[in-house]
């Protein structure tokens, strides 16, 4: 009888799909054949308003819209989105727009960058933050963003690490289903949901040198193994849209690329949603050697691109190319209906002003629970890299010192790509005084600017200071007189806070570093404020892996912040007194040096594995090859102890479930919460196999003493690789079993899987 009903629920199921889609089908075919030529590339361009509009003062955005010239557009104000969706409605046609915008970590309620987000492993977390940027965004008119960011990156060069989930493609995998569902929740329809655009379509984190916008080159292997499985994962929970990025795929532009954008993404993938490009990445393809404006525009269109943004190129010459024979208006109709479509399940064209409505702008944004999970989150992502002796958690007594360039500033703790209200973000000092209220004698000194290397300090210079609401501060002081005066600060007080790092501006986009230290000047204040014999603890504010061996020789414990988001202050201040334990770990490799990169934990061994016995192995002569912080690394202010990994058996057959079991004490003397992962080695295969891949993980919470058994249930599922001609399978033979703290230190057991 179940059964029965379970088959009646899913046709029931399946004939609803069909009838909407045929609902869907029938509306857009009776609105495109109204419209003409120019309204049909009108919704293939993505645009804030052609130069040429602009100058001839025809009102430049809103104008165009009037026109049916706009598809889609971006909106910073609510104010903004009602006139686009106002002048939509003066159309001929009344086609509504589509307004998108970056929301990459919140909207108004600023969260930890991705990276840090990444560094809770905690999904259900990151897909609640999701969901809240969703509800704020859309009530303030957006209704589209530009995110989730899934490239795989192995190189913290590169600033975008910051809008990432790091350097494995199986938590990159988990955390894309999680935005998806934050974002779209279960039905796209509702007026609190936005549409997710999966960015960047494709390989774009393994840009050559790290440098930005740069050329990328790799083999279709490396490619399915390790790069595309996060996009596939979120097309798979539903994504709506999918952005092409600004790099080369087998020596074509991924904008011009037809393998990928239908050969991949449509045929193989059965992806039903549209094509957005990257930011006039249709224009930069001539760059690439890839003809004139015309010819791109006809690549990029018959490539699978369905949406220029900010090139103008569809809008003006697609026209020419239909008359020329270049393209069909068949290319056409169908990248218009793909738009169409995104429109028509939005809601838009029955209600165009579904997402300017003020009644939820004033009700759901920077709500008090808002605030209050932001805090959660904030202190939920921060790591800690080092503390020994006990230096945390500190004392909310005595004398405390907070020095540094970042710890009154409240632009930088919201990180790059940042859409959160900067008057509403907690500073570092604030939290801090927050904390420990009269308890404790709070004294701050600047001690250092971010940078003094002219060259640094012209590359960081914020383009959207203005939008944030950030006026630049002249610094009047020499920087041997700010030094001078934190030192003297230091002398006095019980314990020094340093809050160091990065600006904002000195990661996320166009951010790329080729040192990726503490900047100097703040490298030299920290060495004087160690100098001084007082306990330091270093609070890093950045969006990447920084380098840090002077750093973990010398100062006593070291707090991996990130750009922790609005609440940011009041997170670093609850690790910091222990009002939280801090449980996460870091999802990108700390290097030792810049020459071990590219540096990530799933390499593969060369013939020669290092050796420090043999000169003649893999290996540096001045550095070891491990790195200095492992993936998957972080401690607690407790500790955790783990016992031996307990297989049910150890030889298994075919489709058979193994359990893995272990059991980790906390043997400390506070309660604290841990993150236990499982690791799964190959090493015999048809192709070489990465050392370990990452399989699973749980996090728990332990009390002192308390002991607790996990359990891994493993299928032959989590055996699957690409092999070499592409085919997603398992290979029988020996398997090993790693359970760990983070992905060097591991407990492990072997068996044998035989199909």
């Amino acid at each position: 009888m179940k059964k029965l009903q379970f088959l009646l629920v899913s046709l029931f199921a399946v004939c609803s799909v069909f009838g909407q889609n045929a609902k869907m089908d029938a509306f857009i075919n009776q609105l495109m054949g109204k419209m003409t030529l120019e309204e049909k590339l009108g919704q293939l361009n993505l645009s804030s308003g052609s130069v040429g509009a602009i100058l001839a003062g025809g009102g430049g955005m809103i104008d165009e819209v009037r026109k049916g010239q706009i598809g889609a557009t971006g909106a910073y104000s609510f104010k903004t989105a009602k006139d686009i969706e106002t002048a939509s409605q003066e159309s001929r046609l009344k086609i509504p727009v589509l307004i998108g915008v970056d929301v990459i970590h919140g909207y108004k309620t600023g969260f930890p960058i991705p990276l840090g987000l990444a560094s809770t492993w905690d999904l259900d977390m990151i897909e609640k933050s999701a969901r809240i940027a969703a509800v704020e965004a859309s009530a303030n008119g957006i209704c589209w963003t530009y995110s989730p960011m899934l490239d795989i990156a192995r190189d913290p060069r590169w600033g975008r690490v910051a809008e990432g989930a790091g350097e494995d493609a199986w938590w990159g995998s988990q955390i894309a289903k999680a935005m998806i569902h934050g974002y779209q929740g279960e039905d796209l329809s509702k007026d609190n949901t936005i549409m997710a655009c999966v960015k960047h379509f494709a390989l774009y984190g393994a840009a050559e040198a790290g440098r930005d916008y740069n050329t990328v080159d790799m083999s279709r292997l490396t490619m399915y193994q390790y790069y595309l499985p996060p996009y596939k994962a979120a097309f798979d929970a539903g994504a709506g849209s999918a952005m092409s990025s600004f790099n080369l795929i087998d020596g074509i532009p991924a904008t011009g690329n037809k393998w990928l954008l239908t050969d991949l993404l449509r045929k193989e993938w059965g992806f039903k949603g549209f094509v957005v490009t990257d930011y006039t990445s249709i224009n930069e393809m001539m760059a690439h050697g890839m003809g004139d404006l015309q010819a791109v525009d006809v690549l990029a269109l018959k490539a699978g691109v369905d949406m220029d943004m900010q090139g103008l190129g569809f809008l003006t010459t697609l026209k020419k190319s239909l008359d020329e024979g270049k393209v069909t208006m068949k290319d056409i109709d169908t990248a218009c209906r793909r738009v169409l479509e995104a429109k028509y399940k939005r809601g838009l064209f029955d209600d165009p002003y579904k997402y300017v409505k003020e009644e939820r702008l004033k009700s759901e944004v920077l709500t008090p629970e808002h605030l209050k999970f932001a805090r959660e989150l904030g202190a939920r992502s921060m790591v800690l890299l080092k503390n020994n002796n006990q230096t945390l958690p500190l004392k909310k007594s005595g004398k405390i010192a907070v020095v540094g360039p970042l710890a009154d500033s409240k632009a930088d703790l919201l990180g790059a790509w940042s859409t959160g209200d900067v008057t509403k973000t907690t500073s570092v000092i604030d939290g801090i005084k927050g904390a420990v209220q009269s308890g404790a004698e709070v004294v701050f000194a600047k001690g250092a600017n971010i940078t003094d290397d002219p060259y640094l300090k012209e590359g960081i210079k914020n383009p959207f200071a203005a939008y944030m609401g950030i006026k630049e501060e002249i610094e009047s002081r020499t920087p041997s007189e700010l030094l001078a005066e934190a030192v003297d600060v230091a002398k006095n007080a019980d314990v020094v806070v340093a809050v160091l790092g990065e600006s904002a501006s000195m990661s996320g986009e166009a951010a790329s570093r080729s040192d990726i230290s503490i900047p100097e000047s703040q490298e030299n204040l920290l060495k004087a404020l160690v100098a001084t014999g007082k306990p330091v603890v270093l609070v890093l504010v950045n969006g990447r892996p920084l380098i840090l061996n002077w750093e973990n020789e010398n100062v006593p414990a070291i707090l991996e912040a990130w750009a922790p988001g609005i609440e940011g202050g009041n997170a670093i201040a609850d690790v910091l007194f222990g009002d939280y334990n801090p449980s996460g770990k870091i999802t990108m490799t700390f290097p030792r040096s810049v020459g071990q990169i590219p540096i990530y934990y799933n390499h593969k061994n060369t013939g020669r594995p290092m050796d420090p016995k043999n000169k003649f192995t893999s290996k540096y002569l001045d550095i070891p090859n491990e790195p200095l912080y492992p993936f998957g690394y972080g401690l607690s202010y407790t500790t955790f102890e783990y016992g031996d990994v307990v297989l049910s058996k150890t030889n298994l057959k075919d489709n058979e479930t193994l359990s893995a079991k272990i059991k980790v004490t906390n043997t400390g003397k506070v309660a604290g919460e841990e993150v236990v992962q499982l690791y799964i080695s190959d090493p015999v295969a048809s192709i070489s196999r990465s050392v370990k891949d990452l399989k699973g993980f749980q996090k728990i919470g332990l009390n002192p003493g308390e002991t607790k058994e996990i359990e891994f249930k493993i299928t032959t599922e989590e055996l699957k690789f690409f092999n070499s001609d592409l085919k997603y399978d398992w290979e029988s033979g020996e398997f090993v079993v790693q359970i760990g703290t983070n992905s060097q230190d591991v407990k492990q057991a072997k068996c044998e899987w035989i199909k």
